[in-house]
């Protein structure tokens, strides 16, 4: 039984919160509905790629799609298109692998840059670097496209805080805040 760990990823910032929790409960599979709450289903077999043409995944493990906004997928997406485009950049510099442009944008306004550069080295140089970078991308790419979101809190105008199951880490709940500050969203600090 995997237990959730503590993720390393945090900045050097006195108020900067993110909780982690350990869940107890089982999910089961979650089926598109159509607006009659019948479970529409595909006879068609999804395409697969010839077997000579599959490579290894490369990190960061999260996948983009680009956002269509919320579904009737049992996915639970923010309604602001301001907080919206911001996931979809931070995503999109994650898979790129591009840290210090992600670190610049992730990190709170107020954040002296020293802490900025401390953050930076703990996701490129630390020892646990990769790892804490493949999980912060895969939480945001999650919030991103609401999958596992159990619940957003705030008016998600200046503050949604984001309730999600981990998407690699079993069994571990994670709550991200995100404030809007001059027009500007970034994570709580």
């Amino acid at each position: 039984n995997a237990k959730c760990q503590t993720e390393r990823h945090r900045i050097s910032h006195p108020s900067y919160n993110v909780k982690t929790t350990e869940r107890n409960l089982t999910m089961g599979k979650k089926s598109r509905k159509n607006n009659n709450d019948t479970p529409v289903s595909s006879d068609d077999p999804a395409p697969q790629a010839p077997q000579s043409a599959q490579l290894p995944a490369p990190a960061p493990v999260a996948t983009f799609y680009p956002s269509d906004g919320p579904s009737d997928v049992a996915l639970l997406q923010t309604t602001s298109q301001s907080l919206q485009a911001k996931l979809d950049s931070l995503t999109q510099l994650g898979l790129a692998n591009d840290r210090a442009s992600f670190v610049n944008e992730f990190v709170p306004l107020d954040v002296s840059e020293s802490d900025k550069i401390g953050y930076l080295q703990d996701l490129t140089a630390h020892p646990e670097a990769d790892g804490q970078w493949n999980n912060l991308v895969a939480e945001i790419a999650a919030i991103r496209c609401g999958k596992g979101v159990d619940k957003i809190e705030g008016d998600q105008r200046t503050r949604a805080n984001f309730y999600f199951a981990h998407p690699l880490l079993p069994k571990c709940d994670r709550e991200v805040a995100f404030v809007c500050v001059n027009g500007e969203w970034r994570a709580e600090g």
